[in-house]
């Protein structure tokens, strides 16, 4: 059997190069298409200049795909551009990887009430599986369109599911405080990612109102099988890249760390990229990797369930996840391509 044929779509941001690296090394896929509007005709190199050499494949427009033979897409493109190339391209024989937020969420509905755009394809958000292997695989193996999920609910969600699953903690409120490098905002060049703003800074953003809050609690309710209220507030971190994610939640009855703990193991027992930890984990220490790595304990003074949860934003929280979710839809050992060792120091 050959090597599957891979397109990206929109590979000119930080997602984009991350896919490609990894693509690269994946020993059972081949990258036949890169696509870039506003750089078209230039080399992949040429945007990312890290990888002359490695990947120096000439970028072309969306609309040549169809000379292309793909197995699958990733679409590496922002919110409410993504949702365009599902309805059009939605009778093609390939399969689609989005790592916008476009079909993330329950509804069309509840996407505009966050989002703030019109969607303009709900039929897909009805067909899409959101796609954590965690919790999800099934699914995930006959999907078509997988929705990728995003960069804080990975995290999050991955440190409350085994509490929620079990009906170990109570589901109103639950806080979950976020941490994440500047890569979490994409390459595009805005004010609050200058040097001068992000250097010697720590700050607080999207209070109340970020979008990632409802994707979380909406599968924290799937999750849950009841309705959750979560309070998330993100955090601006003067670093490239890694998200490190605090949950607090008040548990229904009487706990303690060992039984939390065996509780997570046997939720996470066929994860291969979940670690549990026997100390609180650094940002570091899933660098440049596919890694979850969760460590729970509980404080009796408080009666609080801690959880910390941290991996890469750009490859457990984007493009090693959609790799992840690659390999499943194909049959694929879920770690094939994905054997990499954190970058510590």
């Amino acid at each position: 059997m050959g090597k599957k044929k891979i397109g990206i779509i929109g590979a000119t941001g930080y997602t984009g190069s991350e896919l490609v690296r990894i693509l690269t090394n994946h020993p059972e896929v081949e990258i036949s298409l890169i696509t870039s509007e506003s750089r078209a005709g230039e080399l992949f190199s040429d945007v990312h200049p890290f990888l002359q050499g490695i990947a120096d494949q000439k970028l072309v427009s969306v609309d040549r795909i169809d000379e292309f033979e793909l197995d699958l897409v990733f679409l590496a493109l922002p919110h409410g551009i993504s949702m365009d190339f599902v309805k059009r391209f939605k009778d093609k024989n390939f399969k689609i990887i989005d790592l916008s937020g476009d079909f993330r969420l329950s509804s069309s509905e509840v996407y505009e009430e966050w989002y703030q755009i019109d969607h303009l394809y709900p039929e897909g958000i009805k067909q899409a599986v959101f796609g954590s292997p965690e919790l999800f695989y099934d699914d995930i193996k006959n999907a078509r369109l997988i929705a990728n999920p995003g960069c804080f609910p990975t995290s999050a969600i991955l440190g409350l599911a085994p509490l929620l699953s079990a009906k170990l903690i109570e589901t109103e409120p639950i806080i979950i405080d976020s941490k994440t490098g500047v890569t979490g905002a994409g390459i595009k060049a805005k004010t609050v990612n200058l040097y001068s703003n992000v250097n010697d800074n720590f700050k607080a953003y999207g209070l109340k109102n970020h979008r990632h809050t409802i994707e979380i609690q909406g599968i924290s309710d799937r999750i849950a099988g009841q309705n959750t209220l979560i309070q998330f507030t993100p955090h601006l971190l003067p670093v490239d890249r890694g998200i490190l994610t605090t949950i607090y939640a008040r548990p229904t009855g009487e706990t303690d760390e060992i039984s939390l703990r065996k509780e997570y193991e046997k939720f996470y027992a066929n994860a291969p990229f979940v670690r549990l930890r026997k100390q609180a984990p650094a940002i570091k220490d899933v660098r440049g990797t596919n890694y979850c790595d969760l460590f729970v304990t509980y404080d009796a003074r408080t009666n609080m369930v801690i959880v910390i949860s941290v991996i890469d934003n750009l490859i457990k929280g984007a493009a090693g996840q959609a790799v992840q979710n690659m390999n499943i839809m194909f049959g694929l050992d879920e770690t094939s391509g994905l054997n990499l060792i954190p970058l510590n120091p």
